[in-house]
């Protein structure tokens, strides 16, 4: 095999490849990309048995072949060749080894035999449908960040992609919670989507396909069955085994009853927090929040280093209310916000609470209280 590529090109493809491996593992060959040069095209196939990636890029095929190669090395090289180099890679196959050359650098790698990469099982895949690239990536960002990280709850690990009833028909859905806090997000659902069986993708491969999903303009290819989910662009293929486990019932979870409105602007917000959170040395340190008429007043006391207070100006006429939250989640949450304005509904001091970005049910967040 020797293929000459772009070095930007090169770097885009095994930087993909080398996020998926993983850095300690006991079969030397999951280390590794496998590169196939046939044609004008060279692929970048990486896996850790759970997820795959595969990178297709153009290059110039001297002679068509395929082996392996670490693929961490491959990334720090690539990654510290100068801009525009003209990089190429020789296979000596009766040697082991891979040469890669760009202007006057030259190194030479250790290969392993492509007959002994492990390329994920085919699977028959019961939906295809095609979605836009903006629109998986506010479903995943504004998901993610609720994603449980207990391996004993392992079903919780991920993020719940379905098919849902939403206001107005059915919708894409992709909820996450971890107990404490919940994210559920809708977005029109796709054609030829409804027969999608629900999906829980795990956090690593939300991780992957945020890469993916850049491009405001991309079509996304998206494919499911019961085992199985894989999101496709013209040059970047994701496949990836979904969590083997039934998500619970979230809409148990989520507050139908809270009357209690305060409106914030979100930013304002999300700045109070952090700023009377600091002088807490603990993180999940409770911020209490106290609301009066048209008046929030966030206060946080940490009794080995100090006491902070901050006031807010809100849009709420309901009675009095003292409710306790972890900052974390409250921060997490707010930045969430696209729009100007935050909506809390509140029951009491004890019960979830609703967040919203003013009138939109789109998107909805809940949050469990803390005693303070």
């Amino acid at each position: 095999m020797k293929l000459s590529i772009e070095r930007a090109a090169l770097l885009k493809a095994v930087s993909q490849a080398q996020s998926v491996v993983e850095r300690r593992n006991t079969i030397p060959i999951l280390a590794n990309v496998l590169i196939e040069a046939e044609g004008d095209i060279a692929s970048f196939r990486a896996t850790d048995l759970d997820i795959e990636v595969v990178d297709k890029t153009v290059a110039q095929v001297e002679r068509a072949g395929a082996t392996t190669v670490s693929a961490v090395t491959l990334h720090e090289i690539v990654r510290k060749l100068p801009d525009g180099a003209l990089v190429t890679l020789t296979e000596d196959p009766a040697a082991g080894r891979i040469t890669v050359e760009a202007g006057r650098s030259n190194f030479s790698l250790a290969t392993l035999p492509r007959e002994d990469f492990p390329v994920m099982a085919t699977s028959e895949y019961s939906a295809n449908f095609s979605a836009k690239a903006p629109d998986l990536r506010r479903l995943f960002d504004k998901a993610k960040f609720a994603i449980s990280t207990e391996e004993t709850r392992y079903y919780l690990n991920g993020v719940y992609m379905h098919i849902a009833d939403g206001e107005e028909g059915k919708v894409l859905r992709c909820v996450a919670t971890d107990g404490h806090r919940l994210a559920r997000i809708d977005a029109e659902m796709p054609a030829d989507a409804l027969e999608m069986p629900g999906v829980i993708v795990p956090r690593k491969t939300v991780g992957e396909l945020r890469k993916l999903l850049d491009d405001d303009d991309m079509q996304i290819a998206v494919s499911v069955s019961e085992t199985k989910v894989r999101f496709a662009t013209p040059d970047i293929t994701l496949t990836s085994k979904v969590i083997d486990g039934t998500f619970p019932d979230y809409t148990r979870v989520i507050p139908q009853g809270n009357t209690r409105k305060m409106e914030v602007d979100a930013s304002d917000f999300a700045k109070a927090v952090d700023r009377v959170a600091t002088v807490s040395s603990e993180r999940s340190r409770a911020v209490k929040l106290a609301l009066d008429e048209d008046r929030l007043v966030l206060s946080v006391n940490a009794p080995d280093s100090g006491a902070a207070e901050e006031e807010l100006a809100v849009a709420y006429g309901d009675e009095r209310l003292e409710i306790g939250f972890n900052a974390k989640y409250l921060l997490e949450i707010a930045n969430q916000v696209d729009r100007e304005n935050a909506v809390f509904l509140f029951n009491s001091a004890g019960d979830p609470t609703l967040m919203r970005e003013g009138n939109d049910t789109s998107a909805i967040y809940v949050v469990m209280p803390m005693r303070v």
